[in-house]
């Protein structure tokens, strides 16, 4: 199996937001197809799986954050991880407004950290199942997630396992179409750069030639 190809079947993926919005429990209920509600959550966590995502098995390390500013101190940490992953996941909560305010500030920070656009990023939005605590509307977020040019899920990680499958199942999907772009561009510029050797070789040999 070529190196490519084994590209093609690993992803890296990091699951952002503040605390309290269901990261934990999104990445619990995907793994193991389990909801539990509490979660003591003081550190890093990385979950690593095998799940089948266009009918491939794809072997996934999943990166669970700490709340952590985009400012201060904390950035740092937070870059690193950012630098780590292939694909991310920004998630809120519709009962907390500065979870939803937190998002853009996160999106440029990974823009900023990858030094590109087009990285592959899902904006989730969780509990709404809770609609008596409801403080973000969907069209805030489907306005957002357009306007950061990323996908968008409204979903209760409580409720629907087959939700939470499609949110990281369409983030292996993007991850893996970016990768398949960066090698079809990394395939021209090798094309190019041996047409411009042969063209440089071919006016060598015909000043010899002169010569």
């Amino acid at each position: 199996m070529s190196e490519s190809v084994r590209k093609m079947l690993k992803a890296k993926l990091v699951v952002l937001g503040r605390d309290n919005c269901g990261k934990t429990a999104l990445c619990v209920r995907f793994i193991t197809r389990r909801f539990i509600g509490e979660y003591e959550h003081k550190r890093e966590v990385t979950y690593r799986c095998q799940k089948i995502v266009e009918k491939e098995a794809i072997e996934l390390e999943i990166l669970d954050t700490v709340n952590k500013d985009c400012v201060g101190p904390a950035v740092s940490s937070l870059e690193s991880s950012i630098k780590w992953g292939d694909g991310f996941l920004i998630m809120y909560s519709v009962t907390d407004r500065s979870s939803f305010e937190a998002v853009s500030r996160l999106k440029r920070l990974i823009d900023h950290v990858k030094q590109t656009l087009g990285i592959p990023t899902v904006i989730v939005a969780n509990k709404c199942d809770m609609e008596n605590g409801r403080v973000v509307r969907t069209d805030e977020g489907q306005v957002l997630a357009s306007d950061l040019r990323c996908s968008f899920f409204e979903l209760s990680v409580a409720e629907d396992t087959s939700a939470v499958e499609a949110v990281f199942g369409q983030l292996v999907c993007e991850v893996r179409q970016e990768f398949q772009r960066h090698l079809l561009a990394m395939d021209k510029r090798s094309r190019m750069l041996q047409m411009r050797h042969a063209l440089k070789n071919k006016l060598t040999r015909s000043k010899t030639m002169q010569w």
